[in-house]
């Protein structure tokens, strides 16, 4: 598990830094030492230390080997990543390299390694592992990383609250930019046109039906995992309070902190006590059973979502959003909210396939 968080935390890194991947151009002059910063102010520097101290702890959380060989390789292979990815900034013209950063990347590193193995003194990560156990089946790692990227997937504006996967405009837009210029490509090239289909809002029974089952796919996801009727009971109650909670947390980022309930209309919420109830009628079926159910829930979500406008409100509320500096890490959560669903559906069918214990 740690060790796919270790990765998981890694993308992300190298998302945050090398974002938005376009222009490259390696400069004439540019030297493989990096240069001292010719500015710099305090929020950078936190972030940048605490950015690398999740990945150093997570280095050393398995604890295998000689404490102090483990802590020398994390701290190497974690330096070395911040290494690279602030020598790549070269060749972007909107990044600027920094050795600065790199020092404050390591030593954030190093912090990490100092927390993990406190944490593995205090013996937390036996606990979590016992915890775990009790609560999901041995063969849950993969499952459990896909739930724990679910709340990160709502940080993005959606169309529809807990709507994600609304990717197919995108994938239209993209289709239609390589399209042009070629002959036998026009007749196609009109039907996907950006722009020739113009969205509607959803009817109220139809983003009611979609926010419920933005809810039960997830809920069902962690039914293919979870031991007993209570436990189940408890994840679905927690996981309409995360989404609650993140839903209202994305809209006071995005739409300023006095309109943070603004999502909370009374279809929305209906939504969400539907799927409550929904998830509740499922609490006593089999694994295989709720890996169907929970398919069949994402896969009507995603055709749902896919009716709605597409973000209408998030190139005016992005420009005006007054913690423009996190951009990085908000595209990034778009990415996740796109993908989720269908990484979702590639898990539940293989669970579809595995026997029932």
């Amino acid at each position: 598990m740690s060790t796919l968080l270790a990765w998981a935390w890694v993308a992300l890194l190298i998302y945050a830094s090398l974002f938005p991947f376009s222009g490259w151009l390696w400069p004439s002059g540019a030297s493989l030492l990096l240069p001292w910063p010719r500015w710099h102010d305090s929020f950078d520097n936190w972030a940048n230390l605490l950015a690398y101290v999740p990945l150093g702890a997570l280095l050393v959380w398995p604890g295998r080997g000689d404490p102090w060989r483990a802590s020398l390789q994390a701290l190497a292979a974690a330096s070395m990543l911040s290494y690279g990815l602030e020598l790549a900034q070269h060749a972007l013209p909107n990044r600027v390299p920094s050795r600065l950063d790199w020092l404050l990347n390591s030593a954030g590193a190093l912090v990490g390694i100092a927390l993990g193995w406190l944490l593995r003194g205090l013996g937390l990560p036996q606990r979590v592992d016992e915890m775990r156990r009790r609560w999901f089946e041995q063969q849950g790692a993969n499952g459990l990383a896909l739930l724990m990227l679910w709340p990160l997937a709502l940080l993005f504006p959606a169309p529809v609250p807990l709507g994600l996967g609304q990717v197919w405009d995108r994938l239209r837009d993209l289709l239609a930019d390589h399209l042009v210029g070629w002959p036998w490509a026009e007749g196609l090239l009109v039907g996907v046109e950006p722009g020739r289909v113009v969205a509607t809002p959803l009817a109220p029974l139809t983003e009611l039906l979609a926010v419920a089952l933005g809810l039960l796919g997830p809920c069902m996801a962690a039914y293919c995992m979870a031991f007993g009727a209570a436990r189940r009971l408890a994840l679905t109650v927690g996981a309409a309070a995360l989404a609650v909670g993140v839903t209202t947390f994305s809209t006071a980022l995005n739409f300023a902190p006095q309109h943070a309930l603004a999502w909370s209309t009374p279809t929305a919420l209906g939504g969400i006590g539907l799927g409550l109830l929904m998830a509740w009628a499922m609490i006593r079926v089999s694994r295989r059973v709720a890996a169907g159910v929970g398919l069949l829930a994402i896969s009507a979500s995603i055709a749902l979502v896919a009716q709605a406008p597409a973000d209408p409100y998030f190139a005016e509320s992005l420009s005006a959003w007054e913690q423009g500096r996190f951009i990085r890490f908000h595209g990034l959560a778009q990415w996740i909210g796109w993908c989720w669903p269908y990484a979702a559906i590639a898990w539940l069918l293989a669970r579809i396939g595995a026997r029932d214990e």
